[in-house]
């Protein structure tokens, strides 16, 4: 079987990530931009960093044998010409936004991209903070169609390490809103701040990986506004630095959840595979619920972006 190899992009990356966030802390420190910084939060992103770099040494090979296998039943092979690079770059990016789409929407993939989002601080030792546990949901599953196009694993792998490197940058308060036509286009701090966010306007918003035209084309875009400024983390943040249970704290709660005694199967798997937040009951909140509740208490934010119009309102008990 054939076999490419390319430099891996996030690897020649490094020191540019390291020197962005020295000078980062650098102007926040001395006042010269915003943000914030928290000495074990930081540390523990960069932990979790390095414990995605480790489980993807050890088990990248499992999701890339499985896609080298795909490609023996491949209906084409594109080869390595420059414009197969920039389609596969476009079509993966898509990809992309499907997997972020699909995280905050299933629990079980939501399991593994949670501690992404569990720091209540937004810079770029944040976008560090990266799951250990990407392999066991399955998600490599998307880039088959990929493969079976004509796109070689070794390509795909090639051009996400450029979404990847797109998406360190972003991860900052210290850059405001671009250029509008550039905000139009790609993916920008202002655009992921609203992805980080907890307000009830700004959640499941902006799931894009280089190219915002994606949420615009599929509904999912809501705009940074002024007088509504992020609040990062999750809705029920953690309160630990402990890199152990922000990688699992959301496995254990689902394994709390799905073997709780009472249960129909059809519950069991809901706590699997509906949206977090989601119970069989009712008791919890799910997205759509803290969206409703936000307008209940502010009507006159019925059908802004991101928010329900008045007849999506649940009538209050």
């Amino acid at each position: 079987m054939e076999s490419h190899e390319f430099p891996n992009v996030t690897d020649y990356a490094i020191p540019f990530f390291v020197a962005a966030m020295l000078i980062e802390i650098w102007l926040v420190r001395t006042g010269r931009a915003k943000g914030s910084f928290e000495t074990r939060d930081t540390l523990t992103s960069l932990v979790m960093g390095t414990g995605n770099v480790v489980a993807g040494l050890l088990l990248g090979v499992v999701s890339y044998s499985a896609l080298l296998w795909v490609w023996q039943f491949r209906l084409f092979d594109l080869g390595l010409s420059l414009w197969v690079f920039a389609v596969a770059f476009l079509i993966d990016d898509l990809r992309y936004y499907w997997y972020h789409r699909i995280a905050h929407r299933v629990r079980w993939v939501w399991a593994e991209h949670v501690n992404h989002h569990s720091s209540q601080h937004y810079n770029l030792s944040t976008a560090l903070r990266q799951s250990w546990t990407g392999l066991f949901t399955g998600m490599f599953v998307l880039q088959a169609p990929m493969v079976l196009l004509g796109f070689h694993p070794a390509v795909i792998v090639f051009v996400y390490g450029f979404n990847l490197v797109w998406q360190f940058w972003i991860h900052t308060e210290t850059i405001g809103k671009l250029p509008r036509w550039f905000e139009f286009v790609m993916n920008t701090p202002s655009h992921h701040r609203v992805h980080h966010a907890t307000n009830p306007r700004y959640l499941d918003a902006n799931y894009a990986g280089t190219l915002i035209v994606w949420d615009r084309l599929f509904g999912t875009f809501v705009e940074e506004l002024e007088d509504d400024r992020p609040r990062y983390g999750i809705v029920k943040n953690l309160g630990t630095f402990n890199p152990l249970r922000v990688a699992f704290h959301e496995y254990v709660g689902i394994f709390r959840d799905v073997f709780s005694p009472g249960l129909t199967l059809r519950q069991r798997l809901g706590y699997l595979f509906m949206p977090p937040g989601w119970s069989h009951d009712g008791s919890r909140q799910t997205s759509e619920s803290l969206k409703r509740a936000y307008v209940e208490r502010n009507q006159s934010e019925a059908g802004r972006p991101g928010l329900p119009g008045r007849a999506g309102i649940e009538p209050a008990e």
